[in-house]
Protein backbone atom coordinates (compact mmCIF):
# COMPACT_ATOMS: atom_id res chain seq x y z
CA UNK A 1 0.00 0.00 0.00
CA UNK A 2 2.53 2.36 0.52
CA UNK A 3 4.52 1.63 -2.77
CA UNK A 4 0.63 2.16 -4.42
CA UNK A 5 -0.41 5.44 -2.76
CA UNK A 6 2.97 6.92 -3.04
CA UNK A 7 2.77 6.64 -7.06
CA UNK A 8 -0.37 8.03 -6.79
CA UNK A 9 0.52 10.99 -4.53
CA UNK A 10 2.93 11.51 -7.23
CA UNK A 11 0.55 11.18 -9.99
CA UNK A 12 -2.42 13.52 -8.31
CA UNK A 13 0.55 16.35 -6.83
CA UNK A 14 0.84 16.84 -10.63
CA UNK A 15 -3.08 18.31 -11.31
CA UNK A 16 -2.30 21.44 -9.04
CA UNK A 17 1.61 21.41 -8.91
CA UNK A 18 1.86 23.84 -11.95
CA UNK A 19 -0.68 25.87 -11.34
CA UNK A 20 1.66 28.29 -9.34
CA UNK A 21 4.51 27.57 -11.85
CA UNK A 22 2.46 28.89 -14.56
CA UNK A 23 4.29 32.66 -14.79
CA UNK A 24 7.32 31.22 -14.54
CA UNK A 25 6.62 28.07 -17.67
CA UNK A 26 5.41 31.09 -19.52
CA UNK A 27 8.24 33.82 -18.77
CA UNK A 28 10.76 30.65 -19.65
CA UNK A 29 9.21 29.47 -22.96
CA UNK A 30 7.62 32.04 -24.08
CA UNK A 31 4.16 30.52 -24.11
CA UNK A 32 0.79 31.65 -25.43
CA UNK A 33 -1.96 31.58 -23.70
CA UNK A 34 -3.00 28.71 -25.79
CA UNK A 35 0.07 26.72 -25.02
CA UNK A 36 -0.38 27.68 -21.26
CA UNK A 37 -3.82 26.39 -20.97
CA UNK A 38 -3.10 23.08 -22.62
CA UNK A 39 -0.18 22.30 -20.02
CA UNK A 40 -2.34 23.20 -17.34
CA UNK A 41 -5.67 21.10 -18.79
CA UNK A 42 -3.91 18.66 -20.88
CA UNK A 43 -2.73 16.83 -17.77
CA UNK A 44 -6.32 16.29 -16.75
CA UNK A 45 -7.54 15.60 -19.99
CA UNK A 46 -5.55 12.37 -21.01
CA UNK A 47 -5.82 11.70 -17.10
CA UNK A 48 -9.97 11.41 -17.54
CA UNK A 49 -9.55 9.52 -20.90
CA UNK A 50 -6.98 6.46 -19.50
CA UNK A 51 -8.40 6.05 -16.29
CA UNK A 52 -11.68 3.48 -17.22
CA UNK A 53 -10.06 1.34 -20.05
CA UNK A 54 -6.41 1.15 -17.64
CA UNK A 55 -8.83 0.02 -14.72
CA UNK A 56 -10.72 -2.50 -17.00
CA UNK A 57 -7.07 -3.91 -18.22
CA UNK A 58 -5.57 -3.96 -14.49
CA UNK A 59 -8.53 -6.02 -13.57
CA UNK A 60 -8.40 -8.45 -16.77
CA UNK A 61 -4.67 -8.74 -17.15
CA UNK A 62 -3.01 -7.99 -13.56
CA UNK A 63 -2.87 -4.67 -11.61
CA UNK A 64 1.10 -5.14 -10.70
CA UNK A 65 2.28 -5.11 -14.25
CA UNK A 66 -0.26 -2.22 -15.33
CA UNK A 67 0.73 -0.22 -12.19
CA UNK A 68 4.61 -0.57 -13.36
CA UNK A 69 4.26 0.20 -16.75
CA UNK A 70 2.19 3.03 -15.93
CA UNK A 71 4.90 4.41 -13.14
CA UNK A 72 7.41 4.05 -15.90
CA UNK A 73 5.95 6.04 -18.45
CA UNK A 74 5.24 8.72 -16.01
CA UNK A 75 8.15 8.83 -14.59
CA UNK A 76 9.78 9.43 -18.09
CA UNK A 77 7.18 11.59 -18.95
CA UNK A 78 8.29 13.76 -15.94
CA UNK A 79 11.80 13.83 -17.19
CA UNK A 80 10.85 14.93 -20.57
CA UNK A 81 8.75 17.56 -18.59
CA UNK A 82 11.55 18.88 -17.37
CA UNK A 83 14.10 19.11 -20.15
CA UNK A 84 12.06 20.89 -22.61
CA UNK A 85 12.71 23.54 -24.69
CA UNK A 86 9.77 24.16 -26.46
CA UNK A 87 6.23 24.95 -26.15
CA UNK A 88 5.38 22.03 -28.34
CA UNK A 89 7.57 19.37 -26.16
CA UNK A 90 6.09 20.80 -22.91
CA UNK A 91 2.78 20.05 -24.08
CA UNK A 92 3.02 16.54 -25.65
CA UNK A 93 5.03 15.23 -22.19
CA UNK A 94 2.52 16.42 -20.06
CA UNK A 95 -0.53 14.88 -22.17
CA UNK A 96 1.73 11.61 -21.73
CA UNK A 97 2.27 12.19 -18.11
CA UNK A 98 -1.60 12.70 -18.06
CA UNK A 99 -2.61 9.16 -19.72
CA UNK A 100 0.36 7.56 -17.52
CA UNK A 101 -1.45 8.81 -14.64
CA UNK A 102 -4.35 7.32 -15.87
CA UNK A 103 -3.18 4.21 -16.49
CA UNK A 104 -1.55 4.05 -12.54
CA UNK A 105 -4.24 5.23 -10.19
CA UNK A 106 -7.22 2.29 -11.15
CA UNK A 107 -4.51 -0.15 -9.91
CA UNK A 108 -4.42 1.58 -6.52
CA UNK A 109 -8.10 1.65 -5.50
CA UNK A 110 -8.05 -2.07 -7.54
CA UNK A 111 -5.46 -2.68 -5.20
CA UNK A 112 -7.04 -2.26 -2.12
CA UNK A 113 -10.05 -3.94 -2.94
CA UNK A 114 -8.00 -7.10 -4.18
CA UNK A 115 -5.63 -7.39 -0.83
CA UNK A 116 -7.82 -6.28 1.96
CA UNK A 117 -10.95 -7.87 3.50
CA UNK A 118 -13.97 -6.03 3.15
CA UNK A 119 -14.28 -5.31 7.15
CA UNK A 120 -10.26 -3.67 6.70
CA UNK A 121 -10.78 -1.65 3.67
CA UNK A 122 -11.40 1.88 5.63
CA UNK A 123 -8.12 2.38 6.79
CA UNK A 124 -6.27 1.89 3.29
CA UNK A 125 -9.09 3.77 1.69
CA UNK A 126 -9.12 6.38 4.30
CA UNK A 127 -5.19 6.53 3.37
CA UNK A 128 -6.15 6.92 -0.62
CA UNK A 129 -8.34 9.84 0.88
CA UNK A 130 -5.99 11.71 2.29
CA UNK A 131 -3.44 10.92 -0.51
CA UNK A 132 -5.82 12.34 -3.41
CA UNK A 133 -6.94 15.49 -0.77
CA UNK A 134 -3.52 16.30 0.46
CA UNK A 135 -1.75 15.98 -2.83
CA UNK A 136 -4.45 18.41 -4.54
CA UNK A 137 -4.04 21.03 -1.67
CA UNK A 138 -0.21 20.61 -0.96
CA UNK A 139 0.99 21.18 -4.61
CA UNK A 140 0.75 24.87 -4.92
CA UNK A 141 3.03 24.79 -1.12
CA UNK A 142 5.24 22.55 -2.83
CA UNK A 143 5.53 24.28 -6.36
CA UNK A 144 6.04 27.55 -4.50
CA UNK A 145 8.77 26.31 -2.53
CA UNK A 146 10.57 24.75 -4.90
CA UNK A 147 10.69 27.91 -7.28
CA UNK A 148 11.70 29.84 -3.86
CA UNK A 149 14.85 27.03 -3.60
CA UNK A 150 15.84 27.16 -7.47
CA UNK A 151 14.76 29.86 -8.93
CA UNK A 152 11.81 30.89 -11.56
CA UNK A 153 13.77 29.14 -14.36
CA UNK A 154 14.73 26.26 -12.85
CA UNK A 155 12.08 25.54 -10.10
CA UNK A 156 9.09 24.97 -12.49
CA UNK A 157 11.77 22.15 -14.10
CA UNK A 158 11.97 20.64 -10.53
CA UNK A 159 8.43 20.42 -10.05
CA UNK A 160 8.66 17.71 -13.17
CA UNK A 161 11.94 16.50 -11.68
CA UNK A 162 10.89 15.75 -8.33
CA UNK A 163 9.15 12.46 -9.83
CA UNK A 164 11.85 11.05 -11.29
CA UNK A 165 14.01 9.30 -8.19
CA UNK A 166 10.39 8.84 -6.92
CA UNK A 167 9.15 6.99 -9.68
CA UNK A 168 12.08 4.94 -9.89
CA UNK A 169 12.09 4.08 -6.25
CA UNK A 170 8.42 2.98 -6.68
CA UNK A 171 8.72 0.86 -9.50
CA UNK A 172 12.21 -1.38 -8.09
CA UNK A 173 9.52 -1.46 -4.90
CA UNK A 174 6.59 -2.88 -6.66
CA UNK A 175 8.41 -5.49 -8.46
CA UNK A 176 9.17 -6.54 -4.58
CA UNK A 177 6.38 -5.90 -2.74
CA UNK A 178 2.77 -5.95 -5.44
CA UNK A 179 1.50 -9.41 -5.56
CA UNK A 180 1.37 -10.33 -9.21
CA UNK A 181 -1.61 -12.25 -9.78
CA UNK A 182 -1.60 -16.02 -10.45
CA UNK A 183 -1.85 -16.86 -13.92
CA UNK A 184 -4.38 -19.46 -13.64
CA UNK A 185 -6.31 -16.76 -11.58
CA UNK A 186 -6.32 -14.40 -14.50
CA UNK A 187 -10.02 -14.20 -15.64
CA UNK A 188 -10.41 -15.62 -19.54
CA UNK A 189 -12.21 -12.47 -20.42
CA UNK A 190 -12.03 -10.98 -24.08
CA UNK A 191 -11.51 -7.16 -23.36
CA UNK A 192 -14.28 -4.96 -25.33
CA UNK A 193 -12.19 -2.35 -27.71
CA UNK A 194 -15.51 -1.00 -29.32
CA UNK A 195 -16.33 0.28 -25.78
CA UNK A 196 -12.98 1.44 -25.63
CA UNK A 197 -13.29 3.49 -28.19
CA UNK A 198 -16.66 4.47 -27.67
CA UNK A 199 -16.35 4.97 -23.89
CA UNK A 200 -13.01 7.49 -24.99
CA UNK A 201 -14.73 9.38 -27.53
CA UNK A 202 -17.66 10.36 -24.79
CA UNK A 203 -15.03 11.44 -22.69
CA UNK A 204 -12.83 13.06 -24.82
CA UNK A 205 -16.37 15.44 -26.53
CA UNK A 206 -17.26 15.58 -22.73
CA UNK A 207 -14.32 16.95 -22.00
CA UNK A 208 -12.74 19.46 -24.51
CA UNK A 209 -15.17 21.98 -24.57
CA UNK A 210 -14.67 22.52 -20.67
CA UNK A 211 -10.90 22.73 -20.62
CA UNK A 212 -11.06 24.73 -23.30
CA UNK A 213 -13.34 26.77 -21.90
CA UNK A 214 -11.08 30.07 -22.03
CA UNK A 215 -9.38 29.31 -24.93
CA UNK A 216 -12.28 28.62 -27.60
CA UNK A 217 -14.43 31.37 -28.11
CA UNK A 218 -18.01 31.25 -29.17
CA UNK A 219 -20.61 29.09 -28.28
CA UNK A 220 -20.31 26.50 -30.93
CA UNK A 221 -17.99 24.87 -29.07
CA UNK A 222 -20.64 23.56 -26.33
CA UNK A 223 -22.52 21.82 -29.38
CA UNK A 224 -19.98 18.86 -28.16
CA UNK A 225 -21.60 18.71 -24.63
CA UNK A 226 -24.48 17.13 -26.79
CA UNK A 227 -22.52 14.91 -28.93
CA UNK A 228 -20.59 13.76 -26.32
CA UNK A 229 -23.82 12.56 -24.47
CA UNK A 230 -25.04 10.92 -27.73
CA UNK A 231 -22.14 8.76 -27.98
CA UNK A 232 -22.06 7.84 -24.48
CA UNK A 233 -25.56 6.94 -24.81
CA UNK A 234 -24.45 4.54 -27.43
CA UNK A 235 -21.69 3.12 -25.49
CA UNK A 236 -24.43 2.02 -22.69
CA UNK A 237 -26.47 0.19 -25.74
CA UNK A 238 -23.13 -1.15 -26.92
CA UNK A 239 -22.32 -2.72 -23.20
CA UNK A 240 -25.44 -4.14 -22.58
CA UNK A 241 -25.82 -5.80 -25.98
CA UNK A 242 -22.03 -6.75 -25.26
CA UNK A 243 -22.69 -8.20 -21.99
CA UNK A 244 -26.05 -10.07 -23.61
CA UNK A 245 -23.55 -11.81 -25.88
CA UNK A 246 -21.64 -13.23 -23.32
CA UNK A 247 -18.73 -10.56 -23.22
CA UNK A 248 -17.12 -8.86 -20.27
CA UNK A 249 -17.98 -4.76 -20.79
CA UNK A 250 -15.76 -2.02 -20.15
CA UNK A 251 -18.12 -0.89 -17.25
CA UNK A 252 -20.47 -3.12 -15.06
CA UNK A 253 -23.58 -1.07 -15.62
CA UNK A 254 -25.48 -3.08 -13.44
CA UNK A 255 -22.77 -1.66 -10.46
CA UNK A 256 -25.22 1.62 -10.69
CA UNK A 257 -28.23 -0.24 -9.03
CA UNK A 258 -25.96 -0.52 -6.29
CA UNK A 259 -27.17 2.11 -4.45
CA UNK A 260 -24.04 2.96 -2.44
CA UNK A 261 -22.46 3.02 -5.55
CA UNK A 262 -24.41 5.55 -7.93
CA UNK A 263 -25.01 7.58 -4.93
CA UNK A 264 -21.04 7.75 -4.43
CA UNK A 265 -20.17 8.52 -7.82
CA UNK A 266 -22.72 11.29 -7.86
CA UNK A 267 -21.00 12.73 -4.74
CA UNK A 268 -17.85 12.47 -5.96
CA UNK A 269 -18.16 14.33 -9.15
CA UNK A 270 -20.06 17.22 -7.68
CA UNK A 271 -17.49 17.81 -4.59
CA UNK A 272 -14.92 17.55 -7.06
CA UNK A 273 -16.63 20.06 -9.15
CA UNK A 274 -16.68 22.46 -5.65
CA UNK A 275 -12.66 22.06 -4.09
CA UNK A 276 -10.25 22.07 -6.87
CA UNK A 277 -11.79 25.22 -8.26
CA UNK A 278 -11.37 26.78 -4.59
CA UNK A 279 -8.06 26.30 -5.60
CA UNK A 280 -8.24 27.90 -9.29
CA UNK A 281 -9.74 30.67 -8.28
CA UNK A 282 -7.80 31.07 -4.86
CA UNK A 283 -4.24 31.42 -6.29
CA UNK A 284 -5.00 33.61 -9.38
CA UNK A 285 -6.32 35.94 -6.53
CA UNK A 286 -3.18 35.60 -4.51
CA UNK A 287 -0.57 35.38 -6.94
CA UNK A 288 -1.61 38.22 -9.31
CA UNK A 289 -4.48 39.97 -7.19
CA UNK A 290 -2.25 40.23 -4.06
CA UNK A 291 1.15 39.68 -5.44
CA UNK A 292 1.87 37.44 -2.93
CA UNK A 293 5.19 34.94 -4.31
CA UNK A 294 4.45 31.12 -5.16
CA UNK A 295 5.97 30.14 -2.28
CA UNK A 296 3.41 33.00 -0.19
CA UNK A 297 -0.02 31.35 -1.90
CA UNK A 298 1.19 27.72 -1.26
CA UNK A 299 1.63 28.16 2.24
CA UNK A 300 -1.83 30.04 2.15
CA UNK A 301 -3.58 26.83 1.19
CA UNK A 302 -1.73 24.38 3.41
CA UNK A 303 -4.63 24.61 6.98
CA UNK A 304 -6.88 22.92 4.00
CA UNK A 305 -4.32 20.26 3.61
CA UNK A 306 -3.56 20.32 7.23
CA UNK A 307 -7.03 19.55 7.83
CA UNK A 308 -7.76 17.49 5.16
CA UNK A 309 -5.09 14.90 5.97
CA UNK A 310 -6.40 14.51 9.27
CA UNK A 311 -9.37 13.97 8.98
CA UNK A 312 -9.05 12.04 6.15
CA UNK A 313 -7.01 9.10 8.09
CA UNK A 314 -9.66 9.67 11.03
CA UNK A 315 -12.68 8.62 8.83
CA UNK A 316 -11.01 6.23 7.19
CA UNK A 317 -11.10 4.53 10.67
CA UNK A 318 -14.47 5.60 11.23
CA UNK A 319 -16.12 5.22 8.50
CA UNK A 320 -17.81 1.94 9.10
CA UNK A 321 -19.47 3.03 12.55
CA UNK A 322 -21.14 6.34 10.87
CA UNK A 323 -21.65 5.31 7.36
CA UNK A 324 -22.74 8.01 4.58
CA UNK A 325 -23.99 10.62 7.68
CA UNK A 326 -20.11 11.14 8.03
CA UNK A 327 -20.21 12.07 4.60
CA UNK A 328 -22.74 14.61 5.11
CA UNK A 329 -21.56 16.14 8.20
CA UNK A 330 -17.97 16.47 5.95
CA UNK A 331 -19.98 18.21 3.16
CA UNK A 332 -21.87 20.73 5.66
CA UNK A 333 -18.33 21.78 7.26
CA UNK A 334 -16.46 22.07 3.50
CA UNK A 335 -19.91 24.56 2.71
CA UNK A 336 -19.13 26.23 5.71
CA UNK A 337 -15.78 26.59 5.60
CA UNK A 338 -16.16 28.06 2.48
CA UNK A 339 -18.82 30.03 2.82
CA UNK A 340 -16.86 31.71 6.10
CA UNK A 341 -13.98 32.67 3.21
CA UNK A 342 -16.36 34.31 1.37
CA UNK A 343 -17.29 36.70 4.03
CA UNK A 344 -13.39 36.90 6.00
CA UNK A 345 -12.50 37.96 2.41
CA UNK A 346 -15.43 40.85 2.32
CA UNK A 347 -13.69 42.29 5.30
CA UNK A 348 -10.38 41.67 5.07
CA UNK A 349 -9.39 42.79 1.46
CA UNK A 350 -6.28 43.46 1.70
CA UNK A 351 -2.66 41.10 1.48
CA UNK A 352 -3.78 39.86 4.99
CA UNK A 353 -6.50 38.06 3.26
CA UNK A 354 -4.33 34.74 3.00
CA UNK A 355 -4.14 34.85 6.78
CA UNK A 356 -7.34 35.98 7.91
CA UNK A 357 -9.05 32.83 5.67
CA UNK A 358 -6.76 30.36 7.33
CA UNK A 359 -9.42 28.96 10.29
CA UNK A 360 -11.92 28.56 7.48
CA UNK A 361 -10.00 26.88 5.37
CA UNK A 362 -8.74 24.26 8.20
CA UNK A 363 -12.55 24.06 8.59
CA UNK A 364 -13.37 23.65 5.22
CA UNK A 365 -10.47 21.11 5.09
CA UNK A 366 -11.11 18.60 7.98
CA UNK A 367 -15.10 18.83 6.25
CA UNK A 368 -13.02 17.54 3.04
CA UNK A 369 -11.14 14.76 4.55
CA UNK A 370 -14.63 13.31 6.30
CA UNK A 371 -15.33 13.36 2.25
CA UNK A 372 -13.34 12.28 0.32
CA UNK A 373 -12.04 8.96 2.21
CA UNK A 374 -15.25 7.75 3.60
CA UNK A 375 -17.11 8.59 0.11
CA UNK A 376 -14.63 6.36 -1.51
CA UNK A 377 -14.60 3.66 0.93
CA UNK A 378 -18.80 3.35 0.98
CA UNK A 379 -18.99 3.70 -3.00
CA UNK A 380 -16.76 0.88 -3.26
CA UNK A 381 -17.90 -1.35 -0.24
CA UNK A 382 -20.29 -3.51 -2.57
CA UNK A 383 -17.92 -3.63 -5.84
CA UNK A 384 -16.42 -7.47 -6.53
CA UNK A 385 -12.66 -7.64 -6.64
CA UNK A 386 -13.33 -8.67 -9.98
CA UNK A 387 -14.43 -5.27 -11.06
CA UNK A 388 -12.62 -3.46 -8.30
CA UNK A 389 -9.91 -1.80 -10.83
CA UNK A 390 -12.53 -0.85 -13.31
CA UNK A 391 -15.50 0.64 -10.39
CA UNK A 392 -12.46 2.80 -9.11
CA UNK A 393 -11.92 4.39 -12.30
CA UNK A 394 -15.32 5.06 -13.11
CA UNK A 395 -15.75 6.91 -9.47
CA UNK A 396 -12.80 8.57 -10.60
CA UNK A 397 -13.39 9.46 -13.86
CA UNK A 398 -16.64 11.43 -12.52
CA UNK A 399 -13.97 13.10 -9.93
CA UNK A 400 -11.88 14.64 -13.00
CA UNK A 401 -15.09 15.32 -15.05
CA UNK A 402 -16.38 17.07 -11.94
CA UNK A 403 -13.23 19.01 -11.30
CA UNK A 404 -13.13 20.31 -15.31
CA UNK A 405 -16.67 21.37 -15.62
CA UNK A 406 -15.85 23.29 -11.70
CA UNK A 407 -13.15 24.93 -12.91
CA UNK A 408 -14.55 25.60 -15.98
CA UNK A 409 -18.01 27.18 -14.30
CA UNK A 410 -15.74 28.90 -11.42
CA UNK A 411 -13.14 30.54 -13.80
CA UNK A 412 -15.75 31.40 -16.43
CA UNK A 413 -17.92 33.45 -13.29
CA UNK A 414 -14.25 34.60 -12.23
CA UNK A 415 -13.16 36.68 -15.63
CA UNK A 416 -16.47 37.31 -16.21
CA UNK A 417 -16.56 39.33 -13.25
CA UNK A 418 -13.37 40.58 -13.08
CA UNK A 419 -13.57 42.64 -16.56
CA UNK A 420 -17.45 43.58 -15.71
CA UNK A 421 -16.26 45.05 -11.99
CA UNK A 422 -12.74 46.73 -13.54
CA UNK A 423 -10.69 44.36 -11.71
CA UNK A 424 -11.60 44.08 -8.42
CA UNK A 425 -10.24 40.64 -7.40
CA UNK A 426 -12.02 40.36 -4.63
CA UNK A 427 -15.34 40.69 -5.96
CA UNK A 428 -14.65 38.23 -8.80
CA UNK A 429 -13.32 35.33 -6.02
CA UNK A 430 -15.99 36.01 -3.89
CA UNK A 431 -18.77 35.26 -6.88
CA UNK A 432 -16.66 31.98 -8.53
CA UNK A 433 -16.65 30.61 -4.79
CA UNK A 434 -19.90 30.56 -4.65
CA UNK A 435 -20.22 28.66 -7.84
CA UNK A 436 -18.08 26.15 -6.03
CA UNK A 437 -20.12 26.47 -2.92
CA UNK A 438 -23.30 25.93 -5.02
CA UNK A 439 -21.49 22.42 -6.34
CA UNK A 440 -20.99 21.37 -2.71
CA UNK A 441 -24.27 21.66 -1.82
CA UNK A 442 -26.05 19.67 -4.41
CA UNK A 443 -23.47 17.27 -2.92
CA UNK A 444 -25.05 18.03 0.49
CA UNK A 445 -28.68 17.20 -1.21
CA UNK A 446 -27.39 13.97 -2.97
CA UNK A 447 -25.92 12.51 0.43
CA UNK A 448 -29.44 13.87 2.23
CA UNK A 449 -31.06 11.85 -0.19
CA UNK A 450 -28.95 8.81 0.26
CA UNK A 451 -29.31 8.66 4.06
CA UNK A 452 -33.11 9.02 3.90
CA UNK A 453 -33.01 6.77 1.48
CA UNK A 454 -31.43 4.47 3.28
CA UNK A 455 -33.33 5.04 6.69
CA UNK A 456 -36.44 4.37 5.28
CA UNK A 457 -35.25 0.87 4.09
CA UNK A 458 -33.59 -0.32 7.66
CA UNK A 459 -37.48 -0.92 8.65
CA UNK A 460 -38.48 -2.89 5.96
CA UNK A 461 -35.34 -4.90 6.56
CA UNK A 462 -36.60 -5.84 10.08
CA UNK A 463 -39.28 -6.63 9.66
CA UNK A 464 -38.46 -9.62 6.46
Amino acid sequence: MSVALTAGFMTLLDVSIVNVALPSIRADLELSSGALQWVLSGYALTFGLLLVPAGRFGDARGRRSVFIVGVAAFTLASAAAGLAGSALFLVVARLVQGAAAGVVNPQVSGLIQQLFEPRERGKPFGLLGATIGVSTAVGPLLGGLLIAVFGAEQGWRWIFYINVPIGIAAILLAVKYIPAKPADDRPKERLDPVGVVLLGTGVLLLLLPLVQEREWNGPAKWLLIPAALAVLAGFLAWERRYARGGGTPVIDVDLFRTRSYAFGTVIGLLYFAGFPALFFVYTLFLQNGLKYSALLAGLAVTPFAVGGAAASALGGRIVERYGRPLVLIGLVMVAAGLTAVVVVLHFVPGRGAGWAAALPLLVAGIGGGFVISPNQTLTLSQVPVRRAGSAGAVLQTGQRIGTAVGIAAAGTVFFAQLASSGGSWGLALRYALGVAIGFVVIATIAAVADVVVDRSRQPALNRS
